[in-house]
């Protein structure tokens, strides 16, 4: 495949997964409400009518012939309005739909992976078929009751002269003949009729039931079907307009007759059934009403293009450089040597550049975000999809969707939130209602989505109201598998929590569909690690479980403040840093445990000793020699001991490399790291990772 072609299957196969992915967010909406809206059906059409034609271009036979036949089933709908589906016929249409949109996702997936696409379409097009002949035939149903009916109004018929309708203000006709074995060719005549009704021009048609009786296909196979126009001008305009209408064969202008040897022209052509109960004129009284269509299906340019990913890598790492070199150049003490003005006058340009500079690191990083609801939204179908098979009445909230994520990152969490999601529904969700009637619950069980930012990393939260999990049933069922590393009585709750993250461990005592294999959980660990992140999860019994994950940024950049401690030189995030004082040794009180603490607003904080924890040697060990941060991240404060302030600087958050993963550094307060402007590596604090460690964990 050239170069050219790669580029327009990519363009495809964005354009096709971005339409499917609004589909499946409007089906979803949708069904919630129990039915479409007018501006989702006319949406529905148009996104299938891009795929076909996308597809047909791309020679995607199945992808396109799929979407065709669902275009002409939202053809029909969007004609005679989505209130002429009774409630059955619109929960047989979601389920067709849901059906349909996993069809097609399957065959991009295989375009995807260079897979051949299906070619046996018959069974799932018949299906598509069979409904559109169901909804179309009920509509009719009662005015039509027996079957022989419009053939019975044939006879009219033949009053008129030659072959042609009788319709006496007509002038001319347009006779169209479609190609052979179309299929429903009454609706297909009846698509070319909107379609040029849709151009504002004014005629009738034969036959004129064509939309609601089936049975006129034949007549329309045999003899074609006809367009009565007032004036030649009218008919000249739809002649161009059929040049642009598909599953046309052949058509031509026939003139009303006056002398009988006019006929000869459409010899072929019978008398249209035209039932005489229904004059032409109250086909074109609707009309008007019609009118406003060509303003729904009008294009709307959209300036958006697609750029790859690795490009936006390059300038994403590139804008990263500039920074820590424009740091660099404003903190050079060669500046010291300028004279007075001439420093000023650089420090002006400096500040002009800084300014500039932020500008620019600000459009870079927005390039690469996208918002999170598109993953969220995907939840909402699994979940809908589990609540039939599972039998099981849930409610999925989101919260926080529209929180936007580097792409990477969006790409990467997706088989993470799907996993715990899954888990969720399966495991958490109590199987029988009156258990929770019981435990005074809803009988509707809800999951709980949400996405926030932080200053350094996004925190995604799944939480249910389920029936939590039991520690010690855990452990039996690990000790079981045979997987504990240690003594059961040694495992604090949340280590013991923590088993369900293991390989090969799983509650079900059965195989199901969606559990019981011992993959998913570790699946989730391993997939979050694998970008920098951690999972952790708190779990009551008999009020749910809550997974959650921290994320970093995959690059970011901040300001931050850089300190040392002995020879190593750490950066704290400026939006953590509370406050910087040096302190008396009679200011340092000790709790009953012997532990340092200081005063601050008053208020009690507990020291931690950045030598001590990491043990790097240093000759600054008292308190009062060196400096203390005071730093907090949410709820957690506390004040941190330094060697000394090295200055505030903007520094690029780069990750931790992928096989230093094994030595979890997220546990042990390192978000990740970031070159200085001299070369040197510097370790970013994550403040509330480090409060974890360095004192809830050695209580």
């Amino acid at each position: 495949m050239d170069n050219g072609m790669e580029g327009m299957l990519d363009t495809y196969l964005f354009e096709t997964n971005s339409l499917l992915d609004r589909l499946d967010e409007m089906l979803v909406a949708d069904e919630k409400i129990g039915d479409f809206s007018l501006d989702d059906v006319n949406e529905i059409f148009r996104i299938m009518h891009t795929i076909k034609g996308s597809s047909a271009m791309m020679e995607f036979g199945s992808l396109a012939e799929i979407a065709h036949h669902i275009e002409d089933l939202f053809f029909y709908i969007r004609d005679k309005g989505i209130d002429s589906l009774d409630p059955q016929h619109k929960k047989e249409l979601f389920n067709l739909m849901f059906r349909s949109e996993d069809f097609l996702r399957g065959q991009v997936e295989k375009v995807e992976a260079g897979e051949a696409l299906d070619t046996d379409l018959d069974s799932f097009s018949g299906e598509i078929n069979n409904f559109l002949k169901k909804i179309s035939g009920a509509a009719v149903e009662e005015p039509a009751a027996p079957a022989p009916a419009p053939a019975a109004a044939s006879p009219a018929a033949p009053t008129a002269a030659g072959t042609l309708p009788d319709d006496k203000e007509a002038v001319c006709f347009l006779h169209v003949f479609l190609e052979e074995g179309i299929g429903m060719e009454n609706l297909r005549a009846y698509m070319i009729i909107n379609a040029v009704k849709e151009c504002g021009i004014d005629f009738r048609y034969y036959p004129e039931n064509m939309e609601t009786n089936s049975e006129t296909s034949a007549t329309i196979i045999e003899e074609g079907f006809f367009m009565a126009f007032s004036s030649e001008e009218e008919a000249n305009k739809a002649s161009g307009v059929l040049r642009t209408q598909g599953h046309i064969r052949s058509y031509e202008l026939a003139s009303m007759p006056e002398p009988e040897p006019e006929a000869p022209a459409p010899v072929k052509a019978q008398p249209a059934a035209a039932p005489a109960e229904a004059p032409a004129v109250s086909k074109s009284s609707p009309k008007p009403a019609a009118q406003p269509k060509p303003a729904q299906n009008a294009p709307v340019k959209q300036n958006l293009i697609s750029v790859n990913l690795m490009k936006l890598d390059s300038l994403q790492n590139i804008v990263g450089e500039i920074v820590i070199t424009e740091s660099m150049v404003t903190s050079s003490p060669e500046l010291n040597q300028l004279s007075r003005d001439a420093y000023d006058n650089f420090m002006k340009s400096a500040r002009q550049l800084r300014k500039l500079t932020d500008d620019l690191q600000d459009i870079a990083m927005s390039l690469r975000m996208v918002p999170i609801s598109g993953v969220f939204q995907k939840m909402s179908r699994i979940v809908r999809d589990m609540k039939q098979k599972l039998n099981k009445d849930v409610r999925l909230t989101l919260v926080g969707e529209d929180t936007e994520v580097d792409k990477t990152i969006v790409d990467s969490i997706q088989d993470p939130i799907m996993h715990m999601v899954r888990n969720a529904m399966d495991h958490g969700i109590e199987d029988d209602v009156q258990d929770r009637i019981a435990a005074g619950k809803n009988t509707q069980g809800e999951i709980v989505l949400s996405a926030t930012h932080t200053s350094s990393e996004v925190v995604i939260t799944i939480a249910d109201d389920g029936k939590g999990m039991n520690p010690d049933k855990l452990l039996a069922k690990a000790r079981e598998k045979g997987i504990l590393t240690k003594p059961e009585n040694e495992y604090t709750k949340k280590e013991a929590l923590g088993l369900i993250m293991l390989p090969g461990f799983s509650t079900n005592q059965e195989v199901t569909e969606f559990s019981g294999r011992g993959v998913g959980m570790d699946v989730v660990k391993k997939n979050v690690e694998a970008v920098g992140g951690v999972v952790s999860l708190n779990s009551e019994e008999g009020h749910g479980t809550t997974f959650t994950m921290k994320i970093p940024l995959t690059m970011a950049i901040v300001d931050g403040m850089r300190v040392t401690v002995g020879r190593s030189i750490f950066t704290i995030p400026i939006a953590n840093i509370r406050q910087s004082f040096k302190i008396m040794p009679e200011e340092i009180i000790r709790d009953e445990n012997g532990n340092e603490m200081i005063e601050r607003m008053d208020s009690f904080y507990p020291v931690v000793r950045l030598h001590q924890f990491y043990n790097i040697e240093t000759d600054i060990v008292n308190l009062e020699d060196g400096i203390l941060l005071w730093v907090e991240n949410s709820d957690r404060s506390f004040c941190l001991f330094v060697d000394e302030l090295v200055g505030e600087q903007q520094v690029v958050v780069k990750p931790f490399p992928a096989f230093l993963n094994f030595f979890e550094l997220k546990n042990f307060g390192c978000s990740g790291c970031t070159i200085l402007g001299d070369g040197n590596i510097s370790i970013i604090l994550d403040i509330q990772s480090l409060y974890s460690a360095a004192l809830e964990n050695s209580q």
